[in-house]
């Protein structure tokens, strides 16, 4: 089976490549290397591993990238809150023409794999299931809220609203919520956390990884659908988040009452759907926290390991 990976270059990609790969299929990464290709190197000694340098702004490099794949699973964004705040258009241009190339390129054979996101829930009471009317309050929300409509309504899809990742991958990011928290209790033996009652929900790299190979090998019983995917053992409040840390990690939080969060999400989701067609979980967060402060202390932290 013929895989290609958008952005595979990044967070989640360079954990699901390598996970694929061991599985026996051909994994080509399509990314533009924004933030650099060091982490793709070993998968060079792969030889079902190819890599193309291309950016999904541009229609005729990414024509040319899924010609001849089976499945093509979208990872090709600005991700996150801050990043897409940083450099709007950017993130516009990348979120939602790049999807738009994407799509025309694709024959009606080929299946998408979108890696969409629980931001697009926004601020929700309720618990969020995928019925749950979206409302994005950010921008990487709703270019990803748009996005994950337009593949549903042109292309073969399985959509995949992610909750919050974590977790430790080749190329490490910090501007996830629980990695920063364990890389500031580390290295500055404090936390200043704001709005500490809201809630999040989460799931490691690793996890999200396999998700991807679900939807794969059931593809055809999850195509058209959208799914939570995450765990309902993992809807935590930020407070909780820093209790757990501060069982691994001695440092003291400090839980302002003045100042808000600008990333206003807050909500708890159901992941009934998706454990019902079979799938769940494996890693928790206590492991995660316990596998980033082995990880942490056996890196030089240098500006490229963050989105913004």
């Amino acid at each position: 089976m013929k895989i290609l990976i958008t952005g595979g270059a990044g967070f989640v990609g360079t954990t699901l490549t390598p996970y694929l790969l061991e599985k026996g299929m051909e994994v080509c990464v399509f990314d533009n290397l924004m933030y650099g290709g060091n982490q793709l190197l070993p998968f060079f000694r792969n030889p079902d591993f190819e890599f193309i340098k291309g950016d999904v702004r541009n229609e005729e490099e990414i024509k040319a990238a899924v010609k001849g794949r089976d499945i093509i699973i979208h990872l090709a964004a600005i991700v996150g809150y801050p990043a897409c705040r940083k450099e709007p258009r950017l993130a516009r241009d990348v979120n939602v023409e790049g999807t738009k190339n994407l799509i025309k390129s694709l024959s009606k054979d080929q299946l998408v794999i979108y890696a969409s996101t629980g931001s697009n829930y926004g601020k929700v009471d309720d618990v969020c299931t995928e019925e749950t009317p979206l409302n994005p309050l950010s921008l990487y929300g709703q270019t990803k809220t748009l996005a994950e409509y337009m593949l549903l309504e042109k292309c073969k899809t399985v959509a995949y609203r992610f909750a919050t990742a974590f977790g430790v991958s080749p190329r490490l990011r910090l501007d996830l919520l629980i990695n920063d928290f364990v890389y500031r209790a580390l290295t500055e033996g404090y936390l200043i956390v704001y709005e500490k009652h809201f809630m999040r929900t989460f799931i490691h790299v690793f996890d999200m990884a396999r998700a991807f190979l679900f939807a794969i090998e059931n593809a055809d019983r999850m195509v058209k659908e959208v799914y939570n995917v995450g765990s309902d053992s993992m809807n935590y409040s930020k407070e909780q988040i820093c209790e757990l840390i501060q069982k691994k990690i001695s440092c003291y939080v400090h839980y302002a009452s003045i100042g808000e969060d600008k990333d206003k999400r807050d909500y708890v989701v159901s992941y009934e759907k998706i454990k019902k067609v079979g799938y769940e979980t494996t890693i928790s967060v206590e492991e995660g926290i316990e596998e980033l402060k082995r990880a942490l202390y056996a890196v030089q932290i240098e500006k490229q390991y963050t989105n913004v």
